[in-house]
C-alpha cells in the first residue's frame, strides 16, 4: 500500500468559550483561516486540492448546512474544491485524517485536507438536538429501542468519565492534581514558544489572536476544591475537565506523487489507522483497547513510541489510559492537554495532531500516538512517524 504524508498541520490557539478570543469569528471563517494557511505554508496550487475533509460535532445554527463547504467558500481556495463534513464526535477532525490519509493510501487522490472547526460560543453543544427535544419535535438522538437496549433514557459523558474514575480508583484531588499539571505544562510550553510553529494566527474584530487563553496560571488545589461537581457525590468537576473552545485545526496529506511534482517537504509519515468501538455507555475508555491495537497492526510496542496526545475530555481518561497500559507519564501530552488548552470537539482531532508532530520536531523524537475517546464508545487511533 502506498505512503501517505502529512505535509503540513496547524491549528488556530484555542479560544475560550463565550468569553475568549475568538467568540466573534464565524465558524467558517474560522475554518478558512487555517486551509489559508495549509496552502500558503506548503506553496502547493489550491486547484490541486482534491477534497477537503472537515469534522464538526454541533452541525447547526452557523455550523450547518454543508459547513465543510463552507469553509471552502470562505477560503482562498477555488470553488473547484469539494468538501464533506463529518461527525465521529470527539474524533471527527481526527477521522478527516484518517479518511485523507486512507484516498492517499489507496491512490485514489493525491492531495487531501483533513480539517475541523467548531465555535462552541457560536454553536453550543449539544443545541443541533436539545432545542428540537424541548420543542417537542422527537425525543431526541436515543429511539425507545436502545433506551431498552442500554437501559437509559441517554448516553453521558460526565456520568462514562465518573465511572472510569471509580474503576480505577482516583480520587478528586488526584484528578485535580493532574489538571493543575495539564495547566502548568500549557503554560510552559507558551513562555518558551513550543507552540509558535503550528498556530495561526487568526484576525478578529479585535485584532489578531493567536495565543491559548483558557490556561490558568497560579491554580491551587485548594481553590479547584471549591468546584461542585458534575453528579451529585462524584469526583468529576469543571476543573478536571477539559474547556468548552472556539477553534480550527488542519492537515495537508499527500502521496509520495504529489510530493514530489509539488517538491514538498513532509513532516511525518502516516504509520497506522485504527479505529475501534466498545461499551457506549462507560464511552470514554476505548482508546486503551484502540492504543493496543494500533500498536499489534503496527507491530510496535509501547516503548517504541516517543510521544503520545490523549485527549483531556476529563483527567480521568488519559490517567486510566497511563495505568491500563503501564506508559510513561512523561511522554504524555508534554505541552499540557485540553483541561488547559481545550477542546473545540470537532476540531480536536487535527489540532492535536499539530501539537504531535511540531513536538515530534522540536525534540528530535520520531514515533507519536494519538488518541481520542468519542461519543458512543469510539476511539481513533493515529501512528506517525516525524521526518
Amino acid at each position: 500500500m502506498a505512503d501517505a504524508y502529512i505535509v503540513e498541520v496547524l491549528r488556530t490557539a484555542g479560544g475560550r468559550a463565550r468569553k475568549g478570543g475568538l467568540i466573534d469569528v464565524h465558524p467558517a471563517d474560522l475554518g478558512a483561516a487555517v486551509l489559508n494557511a495549509l496552502v500558503d505554508r506548503t506553496g502547493v496550487d489550491p486547484a490541486a486540492v482534491e477534497d477537503v475533509i472537515v469534522g464538526c460535532v454541533t452541525q447547526g445554527g452557523e455550523q450547518s448546512f454543508a459547513f465543510g463547504r463552507n469553509l471552502v467558500l470562505a477560503s482562498k481556495l477555488p470553488d473547484s474544491v469539494p468538501a464533506v463534513t463529518i461527525d465521529r464526535q470527539c474524533g471527527s477532525s481526527q477521522q478527516a485524517l484518517h479518511f485523507a490519509a486512507q484516498a492517499v493510501m489507496s491512490g485514489t487522490q493525491d492531495i487531501v485536507i483533513a480539517a475541523g472547526a467548531e465555535s462552541m460560543t457560536r454553536v453550543p453543544m449539544g443545541s443541533n438536538w436539545l432545542l428540537h427535544r424541548q420543542a417537542g419535535l422527537g425525543i431526541g438522538p436515543w429511539p425507545q429501542s436502545i433506551q431498552d437496549r442500554y437501559g437509559v433514557t441517554e448516553f453521558s459523558q460526565f456520568h462514562g468519565a465518573q465511572v472510569i474514575a471509580d474503576k480505577y480508583g482516583f480520587s478528586r484531588e488526584r484528578m485535580d492534581e493532574y489538571a493543575l499539571a495539564s495547566h502548568a505544562k500549557a503554560a510552559a510550553a507558551i513562555d518558551s514558544g513550543a507552540f509558535k510553529r503550528e498556530i495561526v494566527p487568526v484576525a478578529t474584530p479585535n485584532g489578531v489572536f493567536g495565543t491559548d487563553d483558557g490556561v490558568r496560571r497560579g491554580g491551587t488545589i485548594e481553590a479547584m476544591a471549591e468546584i461542585k461537581a458534575l453528579e451529585e457525590g462524584g469526583s468529576i468537576t469543571a476543573a478536571n475537565a477539559s474547556q468548552m473552545t472556539d477553534g480550527a485545526s488542519g492537515a495537508l496529506v499527500a502521496s509520495e506523487a504529489a510530493v514530489k511534482r509539488f517538491n514538498l517537504k513532509p513532516l511525518a509519515r502516516i504509520v497506522n489507522l485504527t479505529i475501534t468501538a466498545g461499551d457506549p455507555v462507560v464511552m470514554l475508555e476505548e482508546p486503551i483497547p484502540a492504543t493496543r491495537r494500533a500498536l499489534e497492526r503496527a507491530g510496535m510496542k509501547l516503548g517504541d513510541i516517543d510521544l503520545f496526545e490523549v485527549n483531556e475530555a476529563f483527567a480521568s481518561i488519559p490517567m486510566a489510559w497511563l495505568k491500563a497500559l503501564g506508559a510513561d507519564p512523561a511522554r504524555l501530552n508534554v505541552n499540557g492537554g485540553a483541561i488547559a488548552l481545550g477542546h473545540p470537539l470537532g476540531a480536536s482531532g487535527t489540532k492535536l495532531m499539530a501539537t504531535l508532530i511540531h513536538a515530534l520536531h522540536a525534540s528530535g523524537q520520531k514515533y507519536g500516538l494519538q488518541t481520542m475517546c468519542e461519543g458512543g464508545g469510539v476511539a481513533n487511533a493515529t501512528i506517525v512517524e516525524a521526518l
